[in-house]
């Protein structure tokens, strides 16, 4: 049996925040992405981790940057 520890969250707002609170009730880590105009937003501050992606970049384009990403 495979346990899930942790899971990335390549959403931001409301879902995020809804993701998070169902992950951290089942016992699981969470990792929010987020753009540097979304530095701020509920979604980083409610993830157990947060990453900057896209630095200098829009935030559609920060989080369809998949090779960052990864």
């Amino acid at each position: 049996k495979h346990e899930i520890k942790k899971i990335l969250v390549a959403n931001r707002g409301e879902i995020a925040i809804r993701v998070f609170r169902a992950a951290t009730e089942a016992g699981i880590r969470t990792v929010a992405i987020y753009s540097e105009q979304d530095a701020n937003h509920m979604h980083r501050q409610k993830a157990d981790e947060a990453y900057l992606v896209g630095k200098g970049m829009p935030p559609v384009a920060a989080y369809l940057n998949i090779p960052e990403i990864i």
